[in-house]
């Protein structure tokens, strides 16, 4: 291999623009890591807050961009078993999957389902471990619940929508158009409320209130939230794209024996994100071998054009996962 590779780098804060092509070292695999040739890196709204300044990544993570990717091993650190040379993964990364060639842990890595394509490959690691760890480890989901889902036509929506259902939820969406609330409807979701002509908590209410609500929203949602929910239910954050900071009445969790709870998944433990794996492993990636299951496409971006894949993003019109093709 070449000792340098191409790479798409954050050259200072700022907006898609500030996205630069440079050369970078090729990456050496620590132990237990294995280097990946990458063929599609997945675009995510983390991506978009590090670019702008609002997300550093770990002390020990790359500073390029980039939490997930698919590609084929091309070197395997000391003490890793499980994955040979040319395998065809995708894989959690800690960052660094805008580039050519990528580092990560093997045991963040799963195979690829059978039948998918490396295009779609690449958008399961990073919303499905979200979605996994959240809603079913956290949450504790399970058949015959109400589950709600804000922003149902994102990445991280899509998945949940046909997750939650595959597993015999009754599932809610919130959307912002009814295009974005029809796609919604096609991947499982009961109903798909417009919250630009809806209030959730009405319906979530008529229909008892919701037992588990995964959000990505916060600010004035949260307290929306607790109103939704139905006595003893779950609230799981896992972003704040209209802030964290809200005025709420505990006394309603105490009363109604709620649970507020939330995570990140890039802070934690590679141990934490190798236990995901290994629940996906056996629990979703044969639904995704059936085809029951699937990454939800809205675009593929050239390597070389991340700032519009950013600006597409940005946009909030998409529908379910942006790609970069590397390879």
């Amino acid at each position: 291999m070449s000792e340098t590779m191409r790479a798409v780098e954050i050259a200072d804060p700022g907006g898609p623009e500030v996205l630069k092509l440079t050369s970078r070292p090729m990456p050496r695999p620590a132990p237990g890591q294995v280097v990946l040739k990458v063929a599609y890196a997945g675009v995510n709204r983390p991506d978009a807050l590090q670019r702008a300044g609002k997300y550093a990544p770990p002390p020990t993570a790359s500073d390029l961009p980039g939490l997930e990717a698919s590609g084929e091993v091309v070197a395997l650190g000391e003490g890793v078993s499980g994955w040979a040379i040319g395998d065809k993964v995708c894989a959690l990364l800690p960052g660094g999957g805008y580039a050519e060639y990528v580092a990560t842990p093997a045991v963040h890595c799963l195979r690829v389902p059978e039948g998918m394509g490396m295009k779609q490959a690449a958008c399961l690691p990073e919303t499905f471990f979200t979605v996994w760890s959240n809603v079913f480890m956290r949450g504790g989901l399970k058949g015959g619940e109400r589950f709600l889902v804000h922003g149902g036509s994102s990445g991280i929506g899509t998945t949940a929508i046909q997750l939650a259902n595959a597993f015999g939820a009754r599932v809610f969406a919130t959307a912002g158009s009814a295009e974005k609330c029809a796609a919604c409807a096609a991947l499982g979701a009961e109903r798909a409320i417009n919250y630009r002509d809806e209030d959730f908590v009405e319906v979530l209410r008529a229909e008892g209130g919701a037992d588990l609500i995964l959000d990505m929203v916060g600010g004035s949602y949260i307290p929306r939230n607790v109103k939704a929910l139905a006595d003893d239910g779950r609230l799981v954050q896992i972003a704040f794209l209209t802030g964290p900071k809200v005025e709420l009445n505990f006394a309603q969790v105490m009363t109604r024996r709620l649970t507020i709870t939330g995570s990140t998944l890039r802070p934690q433990s590679d141990l934490a994100k190798a236990r995901i794996a290994g629940e996906l492993s056996e629990a979703v990636w044969p639904l995704l071998d059936a085809g029951k299951v699937a990454p939800v496409m809205d675009s593929e971006f050239p390597f070389e054009d991340a700032a519009a894949a950013h600006a597409r993003m940005e946009t909030s019109g998409h529908i379910g996962k942006i790609v970069l093709k590397v390879a």
